[in-house]
C-alpha cells in the first residue's frame, strides 16, 4: 500500500472525548482532515456542538455531538451508542478526556484525588472497554488513550505538585500494555499518546509561572503548538500503525529524555 492509503480515514468514525477545546480539538481536526467522521465528547455538550459544526463544515465530513462525563458510566454507554446509531461502526477511540488539581502532597485532599482518578483513569477504561465491544466484532480497531510526560517522569515542587495527575497518567501508561496485550488477537491496537507540555487551557497556568524554568529542560527550546499532536495522532489511528501495540508515543519537544 502506499503511505497516502495507510493513512487515509476516509469512511471510517472517530470518537474524541474531550474534543471541543486544547489537544483534543486538535486532534479530532487531525482525524477529520484525513477523512473520518468524528463523535466529540464532553461535559459541555453546548461548546462540542459549535467546535463540531466548525470541523464538519472546515473538512466535509460528519460530525456528532454527545454530552459526556467519562466518570460516569452510563454516560460513557450513551455516547457508544449514539455513535452506533449514527455511523453504525466504530474505528478509533480517542480517549482524550481529563483533568488535574493541584495541591501539596503531603496535604493532597483526598475527594480531589478520587476525582481525577474517576476521570483520567477510571474513565479512560470504562470508554475502552465498550469501544473494545464493538471493535472486536468489526475485527478491527484503534485505541488511543492520551496519558502525559508525566506519567513517565517525577517532577519537583515547585514546578508542578499535582499527585493525582500524575500518577493517574502513569497508571493510564500500564493499564494500556495490559490492554493491549489481551485485545491485540481481535485487531485492536491500544496505544499511549504522551504530550509534553503545550499551552492549552490545562497547563496555559502552570507554564506562564514557569515559563523559563520548563524551556530549560525542554531540549526543543520551545512548548508544543497546534501542528506538533497531529502527525502522531494520524499514525496511531491509522493502518500505518497496525503492528503497533501497548507503545508510548512521546511528542514532548525532548522534555522525558532527561
Amino acid at each position: 500500500m502506499y503511505l497516502k492509503d495507510l493513512l487515509n480515514l476516509s469512511g471510517k468514525t472517530a470518537v474524541v472525548t474531550g474534543g471541543y477545546t486544547g489537544l483534543g480539538k486538535q486532534m479530532a481536526c487531525a482525524l477529520a482532515e484525513l477523512g473520518a467522521n468524528l463523535v466529540l465528547a464532553a461535559r459541555r455538550e453546548e461548546r462540542c456542538e459549535q467546535v463540531a459544526a466548525e470541523i464538519s463544515q472546515l473538512f466535509g465530513i460528519k460530525a456528532l455531538a454527545v454530552r459526556c462525563d467519562v466518570a460516569r458510566e452510563e454516560d460513557i454507554v450513551n455516547m457508544i451508542n449514539r455513535t452506533m446509531e449514527t455511523f453504525n461502526r466504530l474505528d478509533i477511540l480517542v480517549n482524550n478526556a481529563g483533568i488535574t488539581w493541584g495541591a501539596p502532597a503531603a496535604d493532597y485532599p483526598m475527594d480531589k484525588w478520587r476525582q481525577v482518578i474517576d476521570v483520567n483513569l477510571t474513565g479512560t477504561f470504562m470508554a475502552a472497554k465498550e469501544a473494545f465491544g464493538i471493535m472486536k466484532r468489526q475485527g478491527k480497531g484503534k485505541i488511543i488513550n492520551v496519558a502525559s510526560v508525566m506519567g513517565l517522569v517525577g517532577c519537583k515542587t515547585n514546578i508542578m505538585d499535582a499527585a493525582a495527575y500524575n500518577a493517574s497518567k502513569g497508571a493510564v501508561i500500564n493499564m494500556t500494555r495490559d490492554l493491549a496485550a489481551k485485545w491485540a488477537p481481535f485487531g485492536v491496537n491500544v496505544n499511549v499518546l504522551a504530550p509534553g507540555w503545550f499551552p492549552t487551557h490545562m497547563a496555559e497556568k502552570i507554564l506562564e509561572m514557569h515559563r523559563n524554568e520548563f524551556l530549560e529542560y525542554i531540549p526543543a527550546g520551545r512548548f508544543g503548538n497546534d501542528e506538533d499532536i497531529k502527525g502522531a495522532v494520524a499514525y496511531l489511528a491509522s493502518d500505518a500503525s497496525d503492528y503497533m501495540h501497548g507503545q508510548v508515543l512521546i511528542v514532548d519537544g525532548g522534555w522525558s529524555i532527561h
